[in-house]
């Protein structure tokens, strides 16, 4: 056993990769797929930031096409705004920190314990989403304490702010048939 396991950190390839960079609490599977494809369709970063890139819709029309376009074009990046603001709001509350310390506490607790036996309570074995409904129930009143219902309305208004601007005043990237049609006086 532990030669295959000598064998298996040979196989590995050094340095880091995407998937050693992704979080291995992710299990295999659709959330590590979606994580994977995001990471892979992210946009520069120099030309999603750039200044002179930056301008006022001449009409509602063009209005509507950037931010038809640049929410498809970016949504990688938009993606990672929203998950940088949601870090920001974590990190900035401290109550927030301890409420989410204390769900996640008892979820390792819960696991722990699973590990050595079935979790019984009242003589009836409790299943995993249960265990996972009693840790939320636990620290429920940490995340209300904490104000978790106004972090989720900032983060969301915030991400709703930052991507619609950022969608309406970026100008879109010039399409081969496009700069051939002309607009009817």
């Amino acid at each position: 056993m532990a030669a295959e396991k000598d064998q298996q950190k040979d196989a590995e390839p050094e340095g880091l990769s995407a998937t050693t960079l992704l979080p291995k609490l992710i299990p295999s599977g659709a959330g590590r797929e979606w994580l994977e494809r995001r990471r892979a369709t992210i946009r520069p970063w120099g030309s999603f930031v750039d200044q002179r890139r930056f301008s006022r819709p001449r009409n509602l029309g063009e209005l509507c096409q950037r931010l038809v376009r640049n929410v498809e074009y970016y949504q990688s990046n938009y993606v990672f705004v929203f998950l940088g603001l949601i870090l920001y709001c974590v990190v900035t509350s401290p109550m927030l920190l301890v409420a989410l310390a204390v769900f996640f506490g008892a979820c390792y607790i819960l696991y722990l314990r699973t590990l050595q036996s079935k979790f019984v309570l009242f003589g009836r074995e409790v299943s995993p989403a249960h265990q996972y409904a009693l840790a939320g129930g636990v620290s429920f009143p940490f995340f209300w304490l904490a104000g978790a219902g106004s972090a989720v309305f900032w983060v969301l208004g915030a991400t709703l702010v930052v991507i619609g601007s950022h969608a309406a005043f970026h100008q879109t990237e010039a399409v081969d048939g496009e700069e051939l049609q002309m607009e009817a006086v």
